[in-house]
């Protein structure tokens, strides 16, 4: 993405983090995680990879039309699975925006602007989504009726944690919404 060189490095650590932890819930005893977390695994890594700053690695031309190719195929992926869960209508929306993405940044490598002023319509109504998607998701990970102290989990294992499930969500909406800006 085109951006300075030390947010896009965090934003790189923040993706790849996501990713790593999404692997980790594929080993989950419960289907519907395991089946979510390699969705997850895939953008948090793509995310990782297409955020890497170009100061640092300029990828060559047909690098985007790589990722738009499996940003593409994992969109048809959710739209499969959309018909059991309708988590993966966002999944669907997230590769999608992955696909714009890699489309903007192979007709424009290096430029900040789109030749106009002010942001494309798609490019605001992905933003619009992904901010609403990132406050909902913050309101999600705050406990209701919490007790301090009560530590009981039972043995659930890190691939069976609903929260840190959420987490890695949240960041990942905190993602899309920096890469966006940065297009």
């Amino acid at each position: 993405m085109h951006g300075s060189t030390s947010p896009g490095w965090l934003l790189v650590a923040l993706c790849a983090a996501t990713g790593v932890y999404c692997l980790l819930r594929m080993r989950s005893t419960v289907e519907d995680q395991r089946r979510a977390a390699g969705g997850e695994a895939v953008m948090g890594f793509g995310m990782a990879a297409m955020a890497v700053p170009a100061a640092a690695f300029t990828p060559p031309a047909w690098a985007w039309s790589a990722y738009g190719v499996v940003f593409g195929a994992t969109a048809l992926h959710s739209l499969w699975s959309a018909r059991t869960s309708p988590h993966h209508l966002h999944h669907l929306v997230g590769a999608a925006a992955m696909v714009y993405m890699c489309v903007v940044m192979a007709v424009s490598p290096g430029s900040h602007h789109h030749g106009g002023t002010g942001v494309p319509p798609l490019t605001g109504a992905l933003l619009l989504y992904f901010a609403g998607y990132v406050l909902l998701s913050g309101v999600r990970l705050v406990p209701a009726g919490a007790v301090v102290g009560s530590g009981a989990r039972g043995a659930t294992g890190w691939g069976d944690r609903p929260e840190l499930a959420r987490a890695c969500r949240l960041s990942m909406g905190i993602a899309m919404v920096a890469m966006l800006l940065t297009i």
